[in-house]
């Protein structure tokens, strides 16, 4: 599904899915923005497995994308990226707006993530579009020392609006 949004500025963004040609651009915003990047068998392997691959670009700058992963009622979002020049533009509140009007679409129900307590930008994200916690998963994310837990974040789609504020 493709989908026309805009940014802050009001600047065309395409929101279509990704294609194999387009890993190496992902991989260049994976590695940019994550200290602990996705691989391109990530990537390649959600392709093939069927997950919805999305990519944000404007014109042919490939500046964004997700990784969803449907299943029966509900959807988990396994990655959400913006390119690091063009953060701080609401392309990441646009994007993630997208993804849950995408999920309404379908027989999903529930969407479903994972964060870093520590990213606060994201938790900030989450919690403006209804987010809630519902668990923790202890040592989840790789760290720098040891490992990071993640926050295991849901929100129902059906019958609710848009919980972003501005």
């Amino acid at each position: 599904m493709s989908a026309v949004l805009q940014d802050d500025a009001g600047v065309p963004l395409v929101y279509r899915p990704l294609g194999e040609s387009q890993l190496a651009d992902v991989l260049d915003i994976e590695t940019d923005v994550y200290a602990f990047p996705w691989s391109v068998g990530n990537f390649h392997d959600s392709l093939f497995s069927g997950y919805l691959c999305q990519g944000v670009w404007v014109d042919a700058e490939l500046i964004g994308y997700t990784v969803a992963m449907p299943a029966l009622e509900e959807i988990h979002l396994l990655n959400l990226a913006v390119a690091r020049r063009w953060q701080g533009r609401g392309i990441g509140s646009r994007v993630l707006q997208q993804v849950i009007d995408d999920a309404r679409n379908t027989p999903c129900e529930v969407i479903y993530l994972e964060v870093r307590p520590t990213n606060i930008a994201a938790l900030a994200l989450y919690e403006r579009f209804g987010f809630r916690q519902l668990g923790l998963r202890r040592d989840y994310y790789p760290a720098v020392v040891g490992r990071e837990d993640a926050l295991f974040l849901g929100r129902n789609i059906k019958g609710q609006e848009n919980h972003a504020a501005g």
